[in-house]
């Protein structure tokens, strides 16, 4: 317990000193800006032609600040963490998120383009939409409503709260040190309320007329690069569909079990009058769980994080819509045979796709809200206290950018070396998650550039840094090696 305790005080004592020494007025300048190593360069570089000069360099120290920042991100705790808390001109970086002109959709385009660089020809695309709930509370947070939380409701509890409703794009994306997909949100908008739309006199928005507008802007950029787009029920609209019908584009999204169902109409008579734009009615879901001779196959699917076995009957058909006319889609009923999971119809308006990738499609789009829910524990979003406008509307979209981010310096630190996962006693991981992504990260801002480039002398680096075969160099009496650095940065870079 005494030596616990020791070992406690000396880390305590090591973090001080490092943040003594980061509150020094040269430790955070452009020098160690420019020293960042090329790996974290060459991903944060394109960003720069959103900015002037004297900007990027803020902008770039506050990006920094976010990443190795722990807990709120908050203008001032960047600032603190990249020891810039005694600099008089501390507006400057307030001025980034709500006074300077630059263009957060820029930003988008941006990374989309990296995220098509990465892919490379492993086509198609697949892009998730979903909407997150940002609790916020203030009169003077102009565009917040009230609505339904779903991470505090259930099927039999309506609980609304009050905050920001965001609407998220993001590719998917599976890394090589993960057999999981990863959502990597490239695209964030706000939905202002109906309320604040009214007060501001602005025209008011559904999200499904924000995803019409986020789409034909994504194809702007995509260069007639084949697009699956997969949304929860929410989106299962004939509008919606329509748009991807004309633009080629399939949608994988959900129905709901009184959905109209409607075999294709017969062929032309050659009578006078109107052509028949449908055909006969056909049974509904609810129906055909009832009915065995349908033809009901089985499968073997990768969903939720493990492989599961599910009975699915599925066909073509014209999907009924109230005020468009109807829909030609390849529908899915998925049953669970353990019972675990209710009935699930699913439809695609690429009747082209097989049955077993609309729902392995679907099942991934659970890994949005996976990043919805690392982005809130590990990048601090729902922490932030800006009241302007402006600040409002960029903040978020950048954290979920810098999860993005994050995720793609660290598949370039894999290429160099493993990314490292974190083990416990309790809890044994067999493959890297964000959390151990961002230490990776960490670790390389705080020894390669921070602490071992600018903080501490050259015979310190020498004695203390391993080489690429773990072989520690000999200390001497002129240069001593000190253990405890190595436990320092863990503590620092720990997400």
């Amino acid at each position: 317990m005494v030596q616990s305790n020791r070992k406690k005080l000396k880390i305590d004592r090591n973090v001080t000193f490092v943040a003594n020494c980061c509150s020094s007025k040269n430790t955070i300048s452009d020098e160690i800006m420019t020293s960042l190593s090329p790996t974290i360069l060459t991903i944060l570089a394109p960003f720069a032609v959103l900015f002037s000069c004297p900007v990027w360099k803020n902008a770039r120290t506050m990006l920094i600040g976010a990443l190795l920042c722990r807990g709120k991100r908050t203008v001032c705790a960047i600032l603190r963490v990249v020891g810039l808390s005694d600099n008089s001109s501390f507006a400057k970086y307030h001025h980034v998120l709500n006074r300077v002109n630059w263009s957060p959709l820029m930003g988008s385009k941006i990374l989309f383009k990296m995220l098509l660089e990465l892919i490379g020809n492993a086509l198609p695309l697949v892009i998730f939409v979903d909407e997150t709930l940002e609790r916020r509370k203030g009169s003077k947070i102009k565009a917040k409503g009230y609505y339904r939380d779903a991470v505090r409701s259930s099927k039999n509890t309506l609980v609304k709260s009050s905050g920001l409703k965001w609407l998220s794009m993001a590719v998917s994306w599976r890394f090589p040190f993960s057999s999981r997909h990863f959502a990597l949100p490239f695209m964030t908008v706000l939905e202002p309320s109906e309320k604040s739309d009214k007060l501001t006199k602005k025209r008011h928005k559904t999200t499904l007329q924000w995803t019409v507008q986020m789409i034909l802007q994504i194809l702007t950029w995509a260069n007639n690069i084949p697009l699956i787009l997969v949304g929860d029920g929410g989106f299962a609209s004939g509008k919606l569909a329509w748009v991807c019908l004309k633009h080629k584009i399939s949608l994988v999204t959900r129905l709901k079990m009184n959905a109209r169902l409607y075999d294709f109409p017969p062929e032309d008579s050659g009578k006078r009058g109107r052509k028949r734009v449908k055909g006969v009615r056909l049974f509904g879901f609810k129906h055909m769980l009832s009915m065995a001779d349908l033809g009901w196959k089985e499968a073997d699917i990768q969903a939720y994080g493990k492989k599961k076995v599910i009975k699915y009957v599925s066909g073509t058909s014209l999907w009924g819509v109230d005020g468009f006319p109807p829909v030609p889609i390849r529908w899915v009923l998925v049953v669970d045979p353990d019972g675990e999971l209710d009935p699930v119809p699913l439809m695609s308006t690429d009747v082209t796709l097989s049955p077993e990738r609309i729902v392995e499609l679907y099942a991934q789009r659970w890994n949005h809200e996976v990043t919805f829910e690392e982005v809130r524990e590990h990048l601090g979003v729902e922490t932030q206290r800006q009241w302007s406008d402006k600040a409002i509307a960029r903040s978020t979209p950048i954290l979920l950018s810098l999860y993005t981010i994050v995720c793609l310096i660290a598949n370039r630190l894999n290429e160099e070396r493993p990314i490292a996962v974190a083990q416990t006693a309790w809890y044994e991981k067999k493959e890297a998650t964000f959390s151990d992504l961002l230490t990776a990260v960490r670790k390389v801002l705080w020894k390669d550039n921070l602490i071992f480039r600018k903080l501490i002398p050259e015979s310190f680096r020498e004695n203390n840094y391993e080489s690429e075969v773990n072989e520690p160099r000999k200390e001497d009496a002129h240069h001593p090696r000190v253990p405890w650095i190595g436990s320092l940065i863990e503590y620092l870079a720990a997400a």
